[in-house]
């Protein structure tokens, strides 16, 4: 009986000590220190890799960033396999429910407008493009000079926005091609005349250094806008103006359901430094940052 009580009070000190650790573990993560992992939107990568490298530098807080699909990232944060991600669209109700259902109620911040970019070989005379010849090529009733479109990856953003604009459900298996990335995208269409191909602005705005060459070899083509039957090239001022017609509005999601990195990391974002980082990208901020102007009663010409 002895033996037996010992045992019991053994593992009730072991279950306590977990149970502290646990606590602890939890309590060493706040809004600007700790070690978290946000999964972020492939098309996106560029402007959030760059948000993290300056909120790193200012805090104690380690963020480890990891790029997939769309569908891959949704599928994480459903599964709570991950309770942050940056995403170009709200969650939709099937999914609210899923974290309702863990009695969370996710934080949706906004933070920036970017757009998806249609780009062609450079060696292509033609810069514009119609909206309906995609969603034509989408719904199998392409009529254009062009063989082909080419996404990053089927279960991306940008395939499930065309996919929506031509009211099909998944790509189409003809004339319709799909790699794994954007950088993958770029490279083809550069070296491969006759294909539209379809990515995130952010990746022209931002290319990597090996990028630089496969750019080179693009053009990216002006959308017409239906509202005025007029062109417009995916600049940061038409995007803001609401004239390019395939802009999107960017989330963070944060599912965290408490006071950590996720909530920190999105006020970093929304906030001063963060919006002027993004407006530096050539993406649109939510809220332009403001400018100081010094005003000198005196002017010293040095110069003599």
């Amino acid at each position: 009986m002895k033996k037996y009580i010992n045992m019991v009070c053994f593992l009730t000190f072991i279950f306590l000590i977990i149970q502290c650790q646990k606590k602890e573990g939890k309590s060493e993560e706040s809004i600007l220190r700790g070690i978290t992992t946000i999964l972020v939107d492939e098309t996106l990568t560029p402007i959030i890799n760059d948000q993290v490298e300056i909120f790193e530098s200012r805090y104690e807080a380690k963020i480890t960033v990891e790029s997939k699909s769309e569908g891959e990232v949704i599928q994480a944060l459903t599964m709570d396999s991950s309770r942050i991600a940056i995403l170009s669209r709200k969650l939709n109700i099937e999914e609210l429910n899923v974290f309702k259902i863990r009695k969370l109620i996710p934080k949706m911040t906004p933070f920036a407008k970017d757009g998806i970019a249609l780009i062609v070989n450079i060696n292509n005379k033609d810069s514009l493009i119609a909206l309906e010849q995609v969603v034509a090529f989408m719904q199998g009733k392409n009529q254009s000079s062009y063989k082909g479109l080419v996404f990053d990856n089927p279960n991306s953003s940008t395939s499930r926005y065309f996919c929506e604009l031509a009211g099909i459900k998944s790509l189409p298996k003809n004339n319709v091609f799909s790699f794994k990335t954007n950088d993958e995208v770029i490279r083809y269409v550069s070296q491969n005349d006759g294909m539209i191909g379809i990515v995130g602005l952010n990746y022209i705005f931002q290319p990597t250094v090996p990028m630089g060459t496969y750019l080179a070899g693009v053009r990216v083509l002006n959308v017409k806008n239906d509202k005025d039957n007029q062109y417009y090239s995916p600049t940061q001022n038409n995007i803001a103006e609401g004239k390019y017609p395939l802009a999107r509005d960017l989330y963070i999601v944060n599912c965290q359901g408490f006071s950590g990195l996720g909530m920190g990391f999105a006020s970093f974002v929304a906030g001063e430094t963060g919006q002027r980082i993004i407006l530096k990208s050539g993406l649109v901020p939510v809220r332009i940052p403001s400018r100081k102007i010094l005003i000198r009663k005196q002017i010293n010409n040095d110069k003599k």
